[in-house]
């Protein structure tokens, strides 16, 4: 019985829910530094403590801060809470490797997003058009519960890559974590900007809610929010594909995808 659980622990997880044995595996490369990336980070204890022991006893695991990935120059920005243990932190790709990135990459590839509805690996074929995926924190969490004082810490990334990515019409948080994440970026109140499932926030501008389209031609940037695609919202129905589906092009219309 003892044999059997340490075999299931050696594994990853697959995208259906079921374990993938990874042991042997080579570890993925580390990408390089850039402003809003550092794959060296420890600025937060916690999680590089956490992040040793999981390289310990994942040796084949990424065991990183995961970097962004999609479009160099999107008009969606999607930004979820954190890596999970078994999917980005195996990975080293956001959403990739467990079932919370199930829904999200078979909406993006029914959307005309991504050129494949499956995300397996950070050297898989998948592209995304228009489209990237961002992190509020980009470190494993213990419980997959990340800090307030590491969520301010990460901020950091999250502000210069949203700098950078000067395309982007529209930030898409997953989750209340998320949608804090992005105003704390953005330099702006959480009181003036309510999280609520397919809520629209026009940012930059005296804040509120949108409502319609953006004008062609105005710059302003939106933050539309939408339940997290985890395990948990998508099996008790909290979030469904339904759901997910329209708020993802809801965001698309706004950025005139």
């Amino acid at each position: 019985m003892v044999e059997k659980r340490k075999k299931k622990a050696a594994a990853g997880s697959g995208l259906d829910g079921r374990r993938v044995d990874t042991r042997g595996m080579p570890r993925p490369p580390a990408p390089k530094r850039t402003p809003s990336y550092d794959p060296a980070c420890t600025r937060c204890p916690r999680l590089a403590e956490f992040l040793a022991e999981s390289h310990k006893r994942y040796p084949e695991y990424f065991a990183r801060p995961v970097p962004s990935f999609g479009a160099a120059a999107p008009k969606v920005a999607i930004v979820g809470l954190a890596p999970g243990m078994h999917g980005a932190n195996r990975t080293g790709r956001p959403f990739t490797g467990d079932y919370a990135g199930v829904l999200l990459y078979e909406t993006l590839h029914e959307l005309g997003l991504a050129s494949s509805a499956v995300s397996t690996s950070a050297d898989d074929p998948l592209k995304l058009k228009d489209t990237r995926i961002l992190n509020a924190v980009k470190c494993v969490p213990p419980e997959n519960k990340p800090l307030p004082d590491e969520i301010r810490a990460c901020n950091a990334y999250l502000k210069t890559e949203l700098q950078e990515l000067t395309r982007v019409r529209v930030v898409l948080a997953l989750g209340r974590v998320a949608h804090d994440a992005v105003l704390m970026a953005e330099g702006l109140k959480r009181s003036q900007y309510e999280f609520g499932h397919g809520r629209e926030h026009a940012l930059g501008n005296g804040g509120g809610s949108a409502k319609g389209s953006v004008a062609r031609g105005d710059a302003a940037r939106y933050l539309v929010d939408s339940y997290h695609c985890s395990r948990y919202n998508t099996q008790t129905r909290v979030l469904t594909p339904e759901m997910f589906k329209k708020v993802v092009a809801r965001a698309c219309e706004l950025a005139e995808l």
